[in-house]
């Protein structure tokens, strides 16, 4: 089996965030105090580009494992990838419909700024997708 890239890295989240598009710091900073309020976990970096809050083993039937952070986003050039979804769970895919100005991908939504958002659905999403990710993996 590969060995899983995205991992905890030693890179400073803050000096991630300050390098990132200089459009994009803000909300980025803003994130990452929602989710750690809301993960009880500061922040740390998981691979060259996530930010990452939590922590979770997941083994897969076909026997593939690891670890992922339990919930993250990533300041990309074009738009925030942000990773609070469980494709699984039916709530979440409600609450999802009234987040905003989005677009799904299948492990993740991107958005362009964090104005475009409902930041009461954000935060119930993220502890939903929290409370759904402790049911599963543990």
């Amino acid at each position: 089996m590969p060995e899983n890239k995205t991992k905890p890295t030693k890179i400073e989240v803050e000096d991630f965030i300050r390098q990132a598009d200089p459009k994009k710091i803000e909300d980025s900073l803003k994130l990452v105090g929602i989710m750690e309020k809301l993960s009880g976990e500061k922040a740390k970096m998981w691979g060259p580009s996530i930010i990452g809050f939590g922590s979770y083993h997941y083994k897969y039937a076909s026997g593939h494992e690891g670890d992922m952070c339990a919930i993250g986003f990533s300041p990309r050039k074009a738009e925030f990838s942000l990773y609070v979804i469980n494709s699984d769970s039916e709530k979440q895919t409600e609450m999802i419909k009234d987040l905003g100005k989005i677009k799904m991908g299948k492990a993740c939504i991107y958005f362009k700024k964090l104005d475009d958002l409902n930041l009461n659905v954000l935060e119930n999403l993220i502890r939903e997708s929290l409370k759904s990710t402790k049911e599963k993996w543990g």
